[in-house]
């Protein structure tokens, strides 16, 4: 009866832990801007101007409960700096500038009017808001050595959620003229013992069981935020492709004004 109980159990634990992750790390961008003033996707088909021009406000936040530093910021630098070149060729909006997020607060502070201000500050009708949120566990587990997994080794667990919120924003009208965002997750084993650095530490990526081996074991913790955030970067990217392609397939289907 037990070896029967057993393979049921982990499937239903595997199923918890898939769809507690989508809510993992929760959505921040609430806490910036009220969700009312969401005017759907269609609105940017709408523009008479194709691209965009937009600066990008980019907020690292950590305060959600649960929450852990983000990426460094040299890493998080190249993170954003491939993400504007990829956006505007998602999506038709033109990145200008990056803009400094120093005097953007949670909305009980701020709300729209700051980000209209900055609109206004820069000369810019529009602005791209990026935010960029995680959270980790870490727990112990026993690491095989071989590929026979007769051996085993005392180690650690650590997984990392990453989550990127993209908010196009018609500062003018104060409108979110798009909204989408990216999750990743990836896992970082490690032994408890000294001496396995032929096999340890490693980053998985599940659940396609892709193995990424650190440079470091000091780094390793950050190189597992790094991999955790391009997967969130994929993800949000090919979210944004699929909204605008979504669009103009739409706008093809729709007759137009006197045909």
């Amino acid at each position: 009866m037990c070896s029967v109980l057993k393979p049921v159990s982990l499937i239903l634990s595997l199923l918890f832990i898939v769809s507690c992750a989508s809510a993992i790390p929760p959505a921040r961008i609430g806490d910036y801007l009220s969700s009312e003033r969401r005017a759907g996707d269609e609105a940017l088909g709408r523009s008479d101007q194709r691209p965009l021009q937009a600066g990008l406000v980019v907020l690292s936040d950590t305060a959600a409960p649960g929450a852990v530093q983000n990426l460094p910021e040299e890493a998080l630098v190249r993170l954003v700096e491939s993400l504007q070149l990829d956006i505007g060729r998602a999506i038709p909006v033109t990145i200008k500038e990056q803009i400094p997020s120093a005097q953007i607060r949670p909305k009980s502070q701020g709300d729209w009017a700051q980000f209209a201000e900055l609109g206004r500050q820069r000369g810019l009708d529009y602005l791209v808001l990026l935010i960029a949120s995680s959270t980790e566990q870490e727990y112990p587990v026993m690491l095989f050595l071989t590929r026979d997994n007769k051996h085993l080794v005392p180690g650690f667990r650590r997984d990392n959620w990453a989550l990127l919120e993209f908010a196009l924003l018609d500062v003018t009208h104060q409108e979110i003229r798009m909204q989408v965002e990216g999750r990743g997750w990836a896992t970082l084993d490690s032994p408890t013992a000294p001496g396995l650095d032929q096999w340890y530490p490693v980053i998985y990526l599940r659940p396609q069981d892709r193995r990424i081996w650190p440079p470091t074991y000091a780094g390793a913790p950050i190189t597992l935020r790094v991999v955790s955030f391009d997967q969130a970067a994929q993800q949000l990217l090919l979210k944004l492709k699929t909204s605008w392609l979504g669009l103009l397939e739409s706008e093809a289907k729709t007759p137009k004004a006197g045909s």
